[in-house]
C-alpha cells in the first residue's frame, strides 16, 4: 500500500480531533456554562470528518506528485510575476524563484541557465524550437 502511513497518521490524529472535541463540548465548554445540545456536537463532528477527508485526498494527490529536484540547464518555462533582478517562473508547471540578470516582464518566456541554492538563474529565451512544458500542459486542460 503506497500510502499505508499516511492514511494511518490520518485515521489517528483525525480520531484524536474528535475526541478532543467531544472533551471540550461535553466537559469543558459546561464548566464555563456553555451548553451546546447534541444534535451541535454532531453537526461539529461531520463538519470536522469532512474536513479531515478533504485534506487527505489533496496530501495524497500532493505525496503522488513526483518532485523536481534539479532542473536541466536549459529547461524552458514562463514568468509568473516580474524578474527585476528577482521573482518567480513556472517550470514543468512548478513554481519556482527565479533571478536574472535583466528585467523581465511577466508571462514572458525564459530558459534556465543555473541553479543557485533552490533560485534558479535565468535569462529571456531567444528562439524557441520547441514548446515550453508548461504550455503544453495548459493546452490539455
Amino acid at each position: 500500500m503506497k500510502y499505508g502511513r499516511y492514511t494511518a497518521h490520518t485515521i489517528i490524529t483525525t480520531l484524536l480531533e474528535e475526541a478532543a472535541l467531544v472533551a471540550v463540548v461535553l466537559w469543558l465548554l459546561p464548566m464555563f456554562g456553555l451548553n451546546i445540545p447534541l444534535w451541535g456536537l454532531i453537526l461539529m463532528m461531520v463538519a470536522l470528518g469532512t474536513y479531515a477527508c478533504v485534506t487527505y485526498r489533496l496530501g495524497r494527490n500532493a505525496l503522488a506528485r513526483e518532485p523536481i529536484l534539479s532542473l536541466d540547464v536549459g529547461s524552458r518555462g514562463r514568468t509568473t510575476t516580474a524578474i527585476a533582478p528577482t521573482g518567480y517562473v513556472r517550470v514543468n508547471g512548478e513554481l519556482w524563484r527565479a533571478s536574472s540578470s535583466s528585467a523581465i516582464g511577466v508571462g514572458e518566456e525564459v530558459s534556465v541557465a543555473g541553479m543557485k541554492g533552490m533560485t534558479l538563474q535565468v535569462r529571456p529565451a531567444g528562439n524557441a524550437d520547441y514548446e515550453c512544458k508548461s504550455d503544453i500542459l495548459r493546452d490539455r486542460h
